[in-house]
């Protein structure tokens, strides 16, 4: 007896208990444990029926003995002596014991340690600690422990609303789990021992025979015994970063309470969304889609869907595909175009979108071409970009170089860019591999005014007693601050959100200008259409590009609002190609439009806040200088330190009267004529930056 454990050991070991995952709005998305789920409740949230029952089965003399009974060990001696064998009459001390305290081999000197034991614990702990201490320990089949999650398990309830029926059934089942339980044998044994237990609980008086005859009527309702897990892509993407915090012990046996960012509505919205529209395209050899929806301005992610379905393993539905890098097509165009606004460059800038080749030592000529294989001519950055022409992208990559979009795209946010001798010209087209959650995220450092938000996906984490571990501390909806705002607000002096983790890599009103385009309908209308499913009907607030890979095997859409990040793919997980009808909006856009439109149906417009520093000009669109006569007036937004200074000269568009050819092809402007090839718009970009040899700070 000299090894016997001390009872104090029943309150000093660390017992496993389950890790809980819940959304944002305390909705469960899936419980983590190794071998035993287990939740503990507090003796005082167990109801006195499920107490008494588990007394009256397995121990009616509980609250009378001193840890042992006489008359239970004289039952099980007489057994044992007719059937040669040791068996039970064990207490729940003894029982408590004998499952936490010492090893389960059946012989008598371990018989005698429990009875010792038992004993030792009677006189250090009361009755409904050892009690408290039972029901969170005993096994009720499977990888079930404790009455708290066998309520779970079972009914699909807390503890706390179980019927006398249903406690009842519980308490037959730690005898044997295997016998008893609904789950693994046939209802009319486990009905059978659950009358048993009535029974004991009417002889014992604590029940009248009323509420004996009423409970044996009750007709229970099963919970469907299966893993339920919600948002799975989501979940293991926390479970991986608590293990990277934590150790996979603690996630697994620590008990911890983990609320994260995850909206289940949005959750649920964009998974059904991704499942419908990917059946439809079928047709068009897409089998995948995923999607990601944040907040730009927390960074929390509040939605995502790496599959169509997690659970289809033929198709590799449990690879996450929104972490998994992929060509991100055109819709990377943004970090181009957000370095080159940022170094000189205006809304207004024109640039040739006709045939051109690039010539770079040690490499094939590159011939860029657009999506459809035509040509536009001259162009506003604005219609460049809000028509997604390629030429003109390529153009302005080649000016400013492949190693300033690189480093301007790690600044937004990815991580996938490493070398640059990797990538050549065609980065700008998608080149790159980017995941869709970290394109999403360099898509909300334009929504948040150039500010990259932190990628979030957990809130709170408390460990079993209570103690917060870690919360993410940031200004939500309900601050002050965001109640009294003004839209008017600037947006350099805008206080809201100012707590946020995230770093200020891009001018604000480089941002705005990017947005002002990507929401201009009528600029991309050429390309897309007036009444593209871009178009969010009531919000012209909405900012969106696509994208779609050159080999047709990625397609993809991202846009965003003040409140929202959407970002989409479809494409196969095999990698194979796509019909090419699977592209520009008839691919990841139908997708895209039902979430974004699903978000905003309840929010009113809500316009975008116009940074210091930044003028608004009439400009003539066929030249990109101040507007004059004779030539059509757009209203352009400009950088103050790089608004024109030089208006058009009206004779460039008045036809000479005596001259027909002179009407048909008015006189161009320098800007036009430097257009006509690649060499002069370098020779243009030349002497337009001369004198800005050091690009401004993008922050």
């Amino acid at each position: 007896m000299k090894d016997l454990p001390k009872p104090s050991a029943l309150a000093q070991r660390t017992v496993p208990v389950s890790t809980k995952i819940y959304d944002r709005n305390g909705i469960l998305l899936y419980t983590i444990f190794k071998d035993q789920n287990r939740t503990p409740v507090a003796i005082s949230e167990i109801p006195l029926n499920v107490r008494l029952a588990t007394i009256a089965i397995e121990d009616a003399e509980f609250y009378s003995h001193p840890g042992f009974s006489i008359r239970g060990i004289t039952r099980a001696l007489i057994k044992d002596v007719r059937e040669g064998k040791l068996s039970g009459g064990s207490t729940i001390t003894q029982q408590l014991v004998k499952n936490t305290l010492l090893t389960p081999e059946k012989t008598l000197v371990r018989k005698l340690k429990e009875i010792v034991l038992a004993i030792q614990v009677e006189l250090k702990y009361d009755k409904n600690e050892i009690l408290e201490m039972y029901l969170n320990e005993v096994p009720y089949g499977g990888t079930t422990y404790g009455i708290k999650e066998a309520a779970k398990t079972y009914f699909n309830k807390d503890v706390k609303d179980l019927t006398l029926a249903e406690a009842a059934l519980l308490a037959g089942l730690p005898k044997s789990p295997s016998r008893y339980s609904p789950a693994t044998s046939d209802s009319v044994v486990s009905l059978a021992r659950q009358k048993d237990v009535l029974n004991l609980m009417r002889i014992n008086g604590y029940i009248t025979e009323e509420q004996k005859k009423e409970a044996e009527n009750e007709k229970l309702s099963f919970a469907e015994i299966r893993t339920e897990i919600k948002a799975p892509h989501f979940v293991f993407y926390v479970k991986e970063l608590l293990e990277e915090r934590y150790g996979r012990g603690m996630v697994e046996s620590g008990g911890l309470e983990v609320v994260t960012t995850l909206d289940l509505n949005i959750q649920n919205l964009a998974e059904q969304i991704v499942k419908d529209e990917v059946e439809q395209l079928k047709t068009l050899n897409v089998s995948n889609g995923a999607v990601v929806v944040l907040d730009p301005k927390t960074g929390e992610i509040l939605a995502m869907v790496g599959s169509k379905d997690y659970f289809d393993i033929n198709a590799d539905g449990n690879v996450n595909v929104a972490i998994r890098p992929r060509q991100p097509g055109s819709s990377i165009k943004v970090v181009n175009y957000a370095y080159a606004l940022s170094n000189g460059l205006t809304a207004a800038t024109i640039i040739n979108d006709s045939p051109v080749t690039f010539n770079v030592e040690g490499q094939s000529p590159y011939t860029p071409k657009n999506y459809e294989g035509g040509f536009r001519g001259n162009l506003t950055l604005r219609s460049a970009l809000a028509e997604s022409r390629n030429i003109p992208a390529v153009k302005v990559l080649a000016s400013y170089g492949v190693k300033n979009m690189m480093e301007m795209g790690q600044k937004m946010g990815i991580t996938t860019w490493r070398d640059p001798q990797n990538y050549g010209l065609s980065l700008t087209l998608g080149g790159g591999d980017v995941t869709l959650l970290e394109l999403a995220r360099v898509y909300a450092t334009v929504a948040n005014y150039g500010k990259r938000p932190e990628i979030e996906s957990i809130l709170k984490v408390t460990d079993s007693k209570g103690k917060v571990l870690e919360e993410f501390t940031c200004k939500e909806s309900h601050d002050p601050l965001i109640a009294q705002a003004s839209a008017t607000d600037s947006a350099t002096k805008n206080q809201i959100y100012k707590d946020c983790p995230g770093e200020k890599v891009l001018d604000p009103r480089v941002a705005f200008i990017i947005t002002d385009i990507l929401r201009d309908n009528s600029a991309r209308s050429p390309s897309f259409g007036a009444n593209s499913l871009l178009v969010v009907p009531k919000h012209n607030e909405v900012a969106v590009k696509t994208g779609t890979s050159n080999n047709l095997r990625d397609n993809l859409t991202v846009g965003y609002t003040q409140d929202y990040v959407v970002a989409v793919w479809i494409g196969n997980n095999d990698n194979s190609e796509m019909s090419r009808v699977a592209s520009g909006v008839t691919g990841a856009t139908p997708i895209w439009n039902k979430i974004m439109s699903a978000l905003l149906a309840e929010k009113p417009s809500a316009a975008w806040s116009i940074p210091e520093k930044l003028t608004q000009l009439p400009i003539c669109p066929l030249t990109g200088t101040l507007a004059c006569e004779e030539c059509p007036i757009k209203m352009e937004w400009f950088l103050e330190e790089n608004k024109p200074e030089k208006a058009c000269n009206p004779e460039w568009f008045r036809a000479d009267e005596n001259s027909q050819d002179q009407k048909e092809n008015p006189e161009p402007s320098q800007d036009e004529t430097i257009f006509e090839n690649s060499q002069s718009f370098d020779n243009f970009l030349e002497e337009q930056f001369r004198k800005k040899k050091k690009p401004r700070p993008n922050n």
